[in-house]
């Protein structure tokens, strides 16, 4: 038994009009229309993205902006009343004060709940997902020697 095979018709990369002729300059197969919709003229190629892009980057170019200076108070040592020891006060996102202890511990010993992060401007902020190797910032509530 003989099959035979008709030979298929590039289709149209943009639309997926059956029918559409390869475009060397593109590299991909494009219609009539699709060819003249983003040039407006036929006799005109399209431009490639990847022609302009750098020319738009170099373009576009802008000085990133130093972070934001934080805020008076946060990160300001304060001090246990119940068992003397030191913690950084930070205003949370929900404009209240946490006190946390200075320095990080790794995510793996502490409990879900108790993770916080710092962001740079100085914003206490929960850590809900850490990877097991990273490290988080605890409260001084959690590990205060005087509290039960």
């Amino acid at each position: 038994m003989t099959t035979t095979t008709m030979p298929v018709s590039p289709v149209c990369a943009a639309c997926e009009t059956p029918g559409a002729e390869w475009s060397v300059q593109l590299g991909m197969p494009l219609c009539a229309a699709c060819t003249t919709a983003a040039t407006g003229t036929p006799d005109r190629d399209p431009v490639r993205l990847g022609d302009i892009l750098r020319v738009t980057a170099a373009t576009l170019r802008v000085p990133i902006p130093a972070p934001a200076p934080r805020p008076p108070g946060a990160g300001s040592f304060t001090t246990c009343r119940s068992c003397g020891s030191p913690a950084r006060r930070h205003r949370t996102a929900g404009g209240r004060w946490v006190a946390l202890e200075p320095g990080e511990r790794p995510v793996a010993g502490v409990p879900r709940a108790e993770r916080w992060y710092v962001a740079a401007d100085g914003t206490a902020v929960p850590l809900r997902g850490a990877a097991p190797s990273g490290r988080c910032r605890v409260t001084h509530l959690s590990v205060c020697p005087a509290r039960p």
